[in-house]
């Protein structure tokens, strides 16, 4: 009996070994809005149904809070499993230092240069040849966000466009009704290169940005958008602005503002809040004024480990990140449209649509500012956008000429 009960023990340990074991991944990333939670929670149940383990590291705040710390910890020696980025400069420096892992092969072996789109995606990806991070999603940041039933209650017509809603802000006004909610910090900029691309139009905002054309910068054209952004500040009580971009759409979402100008993420929290594109909200890319998709996103890269099993798990992660099935699961409750041109987006907002069709057929498809521009240049001109919002007695000409001076002392691409 002894011995039967020893040769089991025995049996059982060497069948231990053959058990695979879950390895736990920290992946850190700035999502925690409502939309943004329930998208992430996509991608956790994908990897864990690999027999690992997410372990969650999201970063309160924006990307602007999050860059530095996710950075400062991988330079620091304690790196996370797996960060969200967003694709362009900011890790360079790192894959430089030779602190994040080469995806190369996996991206050989799963033909990503064929399967993920743009092109543009994966090159920022790329360095030296080689692929150091996996594309996720593509988001696009110019859109106008409107709730039907205040302009309706109103006796107004949802406008189609950014004029027709300047053109209803009296009466909103008179109303009680905010013509335009907004957030501190990073969603004003957004909105003024928003009106950048809607007002001087793609070509002139990629020629200021990219080709650092100061002649176009310090133009006529883009004379425009700060005129139209001296038009919006007044249109916004100072004491309404409020911290967060998901809470300048949650007042749209309410019924309290007519509209938001912020990224096709904001979908993600109509989604969550049982509101229907076409019938309860209107999503205007372009603003309404022209039909434009610039190819944002964002990026997954995966700091080096001496763990093998680590390593190993970071591997499935990639690939997991990029699968068909785990592409629509998460882009269908961000907002932002799948990397892969395979998938099945039939059960897409109307919204995803709209963007799916421009990107599939459109012509004004462009990069994002982080890929055009440094990230320090990109902070100084965030803030000649934020104080000339807050600062009245900045003018239109002083704002622009700010601005072109910035572009005149960034470095080369």
């Amino acid at each position: 009996m002894k011995y039967w009960k020893l040769a089991a023990a025995l049996c059982a340990s060497v069948a231990l070994p053959s058990v695979a074991t879950a390895t736990d991944l920290e992946v850190t990333h700035w999502w925690t809005s409502g939309g943004e939670a329930a998208a992430v929670a996509e991608f956790a149940k994908a990897f864990d149904a690999t027999g690992n383990h997410w372990v969650d590291g999201a970063i309160a705040g924006s990307g602007d809070v999050a860059r530095p710390i996710i950075i400062s910890r991988i330079m620091g020696g304690n790196p996370m499993g797996a960060t969200q980025l967003n694709p362009g400069k900011d890790a360079d420096d790192l894959v430089k230092a030779g602190l994040m892992l080469d995806l190369t092969d996996l991206a050989t072996k799963d033909k990503w240069a064929t399967t993920l789109r743009p092109k543009s995606q994966l090159d920022s990806c790329t360095y030296s040849g080689h692929v150091y991070c996996v594309p996720v999603n593509l988001h696009s940041a110019q859109w106008m966000w409107t709730n039907r039933k205040v302009f309706t209650d109103a006796g107004l017509t949802p406008p189609k466009d950014w004029n027709e809603l300047i053109a209803d802000a009296p009466a909103l006004k008179a109303k009680g009704i905010m013509p335009l909610s907004i957030a501190e910090g990073w969603p004003v900029s957004l909105l003024v290169q928003d009106l950048a691309v809607a007002i001087a139009g793609v070509d002139n905002y990629v020629a200021a940005y990219k080709g650092r054309d100061l002649k176009v910068a310090g133009g006529p054209e883009w004379g425009k958008v700060f005129a139209a952004v001296d038009v919006a500040r007044k249109l916004v009580d100072p004491k309404t602005v409020v911290p967060q971009w998901n809470e300048a759409v949650g007042l749209v979402i309410k019924g309290t503002a007519a509209a938001n100008v912020m990224g096709d993420w904001a979908g993600g929290e109509f989604t969550v809040a049982k509101m229907v594109a076409g019938k309860d909200y209107d999503c205007l890319p372009g603003l309404g004024l022209e039909p434009v998709l610039n190819t944002g996103g964002d990026v997954f890269y995966f700091p080096k480990n001496a763990d093998p099993k680590i390593t190993e798990a970071q591997l499935k992660l990639a690939e997991t990140l990029v699968a068909p099935d785990t592409q629509v699961a998460f882009n269908l409750k961000k907002g932002s449209l799948p990397i892969r041109a395979d998938v099945d987006m039939s059960k897409a907002s109307d919204c995803m649509k709209k963007g799916l069709e421009i990107l599939d057929h459109g012509s004004k498809v462009y990069p994002s500012d982080s890929q055009m521009l440094d990230r320090d240049s990109l902070n100084q001109i965030r803030d000649i956008f934020n104080q000339f919002w807050a600062d009245p007695s900045m003018s239109a000409a002083d704002a622009q000429a700010k601005f072109v001076a910035v572009l005149k002392a960034a470095p080369p691409l």
